[in-house]
């Protein structure tokens, strides 16, 4: 059994900070379960643009406003708490925080913590045996 607190997480390599998010890396590949499980706080007035090559991600709103934008589509949905997205076609999007948004997130496959957003907004594919 595995049990992190936030607490425990915010200030060590797992708190990932980015010019308009925060991601704090509960679950990473070397736990072997399978995904990893992130909560990422994107900062009010922001836009972030994200593609994600090589992972499906499923976000689930817990506070804030936002909206997400299909880049291919132009589709447009609002953001709060209760409404979660799925990104599984690799989708281009963009959200945009009206407030600060808190999310939970899931990767497959899962992530490391080493990974960034290149220039195209997508993570590379890294995992454990790459360390």
């Amino acid at each position: 059994m595995i049990v992190r607190s936030l607490k425990d997480i915010i200030g060590t390599e797992r708190d990932v900070q980015a010019e308009t998010w925060c991601s704090r890396r509960f679950v990473l590949a070397n736990d072997r379960v399978g995904f990893s499980m992130h909560e990422t706080i994107l900062y009010a007035g922001t836009r972030t643009r994200m593609w994600y090559a090589n992972h499906i991600e499923a976000v689930y709103c817990v506070e804030g406003e936002g909206e997400l934008t299909n880049e291919d589509t132009g589709e447009k949905d609002r953001i709060e708490p209760g409404v979660m997205y799925l990104l599984n076609e690799h989708d281009h999007h963009e959200l945009h925080a009206i407030t600060d948004v808190r999310t939970v997130c899931v990767f497959n496959p899962p992530c490391t913590g080493r990974e960034t957003h290149d220039e195209n907004g997508a993570y590379p594919l890294l995992t454990e045996e790459d360390a």
